[in-house]
């Protein structure tokens, strides 16, 4: 396979016109999840000055450690082709009209030939180690002809694309569940409530049978300490960075470190509450038996009957609000458990009612578990792929894929 220096394949942090003091989509380095392909702003900002700036189609190349080490690598995305910037922490690079493909690229950086090279060159303080452009920009790089870099992308799309699907059908279990929590016991237009009676309540009123208790009393706090150790092979290892925010489902997962330190166990189906007031409202319901460290909580529900409702309450605005107000800390804030936030009071459906709840969402959480397990799976036989097609040891140039004029 032919090769190039990645500056004659690719334009590197190239030149993006927008105006000063005008408004425009702002990507944070947060946004950018490691397993996901495409990265759309979530706000828009006045830009002033600095910042890495980029069009629809550039890939967004975390430099400063951890995130580079995360693989946060992203395509950015935008309607209408507008404009972008973000982070000062990002390389941005764009594909040469005739070149190169734009998704081609993204994989390009995605894979070791480009990552591996610009770890190494991470130099400064501890924990703001930045990569140095220079270890990359004269890389021999494959510069397969057009087609083929187009094939190459088509391919390795293909299970982003299922990756991106199931993402999405989870957004919308997560939003029927949400909705439901809100309907039943925030508003109280549960199954029935044309006929409930209400009562005077701590809080308000609330249907006969219902109660006022604290959250301790919902949600046990498990304190489940350990050390490393032989007994932690058969788990998994989830730190709070793989948990992603005001989502009910894990995206990613972390090979086993053994110098781990500060570990806290979970079992199946319990549910992980970031502790660290920088990751409020990271809250997910755990579908395998692992270990994490104790910057999450861990939860289980009172009663089975009651586990929807709980991870539907912890996953709440309001809880993560009492979280916060009840947090200690000057540099890096941790929520307080059991001393504060067991107090939190809590609306509790009767069982029967607490039921209906389980058998409405309790297959929706379990279905979030499930596309995590089938994601996983994509996930590695992509990235069994990536690294075979961009080299070319699997030649795709004779095959007959149906591919778009440009695969961003």
């Amino acid at each position: 396979m032919n090769t190039l220096p990645l500056s004659e394949l690719v334009e590197i942090n190239p030149r993006v016109k927008i105006e000063r003091s005008k408004e425009y989509p702002f990507v944070e380095m947060g946004i950018v999840e490691p397993e996901r392909r495409y990265v759309r702003a979530d706000q828009n900002r006045i830009f002033q000055s600095g910042g890495a700036k980029f069009l629809p189609g550039d890939t967004l190349f975390a430099r400063i450690t951890p995130c580079l080490e995360n693989g946060k690598i992203a395509q950015y995305q935008a309607d209408g082709g507008q404009a972008g910037f973000g982070s000062t922490e990002f390389f941005v690079f764009r594909a040469r009209p005739g070149v190169s493909d734009s998704g081609f690229v993204y994989y390009l950086a995605k894979s070791d030939l480009i990552r591996k090279p610009a770890e190494k060159s991470m130099s400064g303080a501890s924990g703001r180690q930045r990569a140095d452009l220079k270890s990359i920009v004269d890389l021999e790089v494959p510069s397969p002809p057009l087609p083929t870099q187009r094939k190459i992308a088509a391919i390795l799309s293909a299970y982003d694309d299922l990756i991106e699907n199931n993402l999405r059908r989870i957004n919308i279990l997560e939003g029927m569940a949400q909705n439901l929590y809100r309907e039943w016991f925030v508003k109280f237009r549960f199954p029935g409530h044309q006929k409930a009676r209400f009562t005077d309540s701590p809080l308000g009123r609330i249907p006969e049978g219902w109660k006022v208790k604290r959250l301790d009393q919902v949600a046990l706090f498990q304190n489940n300490g350990t050390d490393a150790g032989e007994h932690l092979r058969d788990r998994v290892y989830l730190p709070i960075d793989c948990i992603p925010r005001r989502s009910l489902a894990i995206t990613e997962i972390k090979l086993w470190k053994e110098a781990q330190s500060s570990l806290h166990l979970f079992d199946e189906r319990d549910i992980l509450f970031g502790a660290m007031r920088p990751y409020f409202h990271k809250v997910v319901v755990v579908p395998f038996k692992g270990v994490t460290r104790k910057t999450c909580f861990v939860f289980k529900s009172v009663l089975p009957e009651y586990h929807a409702f709980t991870a539907l309450t912890l996953f709440q605005d309001s809880t993560v609000s009492f979280a916060n107000a009840h947090s200690k800390g000057a540099t890096i804030p941790y929520a307080v458990w059991p001393q504060s936030m067991d107090g939190m009071p809590v609306v509790v459906p009767s069982i029967e009612q607490a039921k209906r709840f389980e058998h409405a969402v309790g297959p929706m959480i379990t279905r979030i578990g499930t596309m995590f397990f089938q994601n996983t799976s994509l996930h590695s036989t992509r990235d069994l792929l990536l690294p075979k097609l961009i080299s070319g040891e699997v030649d795709v140039s004779e095959l007959e894929i149906a591919v778009p004029e440009e695969t961003t």
